[in-house]
């Protein structure tokens, strides 16, 4: 058995119907903000508070497993097993990508990461920011400069 890459696991292990929601979401935001340009910039902050589908995963597995051990303090010592089967779940999820909550999360649309990045840098591209980038037959200073500006654009 492979483990799939950091970056196609979750798609991966999402039902095609989930995926092929997020993208026409996706698909839908791009287009509305190419007819309003003006309004790029604020959904780029936006997507600057957007949780992707791992930060949820890990807010969703803490509050489980916290609520538990203090259940299991207070009520009974049998709710501390669901801790471990939060970190089982877990582990299970950073290996193959797939966890119980997982379809829920996709379901309600939570992105992954990489999704969330190819809404921003298509906005970015809509925006302008890579128009100046080209560095074909430039001086190496002048590739340095280039370099630093489409670090600035992808930042």
């Amino acid at each position: 058995m492979t483990i799939p890459s950091t970056v196609g696991r979750v798609p991966r292990n999402t039902p095609d119907a989930f995926n092929q929601k997020i993208i026409k979401q996706t698909e839908r935001n791009i287009a509305y903000y190419a007819a309003h340009p003006e309004e790029i910039d604020a959904r780029l902050e936006e997507l600057d508070q957007e949780w992707d589908v791992e930060r949820t995963l890990e807010a969703n597995a803490a509050s489980v497993s916290l609520a538990s051990v203090l259940l299991g303090i207070f009520v009974s010592r049998r709710f501390l097993y669901l801790p471990a089967l939060v970190g089982g779940f877990l582990l299970q999820h950073a290996v193959e990508g797939w966890c119980p909550p997982l379809p829920v999360f996709r379901r309600m649309g939570v992105r992954t990461q990489t999704e969330i990045e190819r809404e921003r840098y298509a906005l970015k591209a809509l925006r302008g920011d890579f128009d100046h980038v080209h560095t074909a037959g430039q001086s190496d200073e002048n590739v340095t400069r280039v370099s630093q500006r489409v670090l600035e654009a992808v930042k």
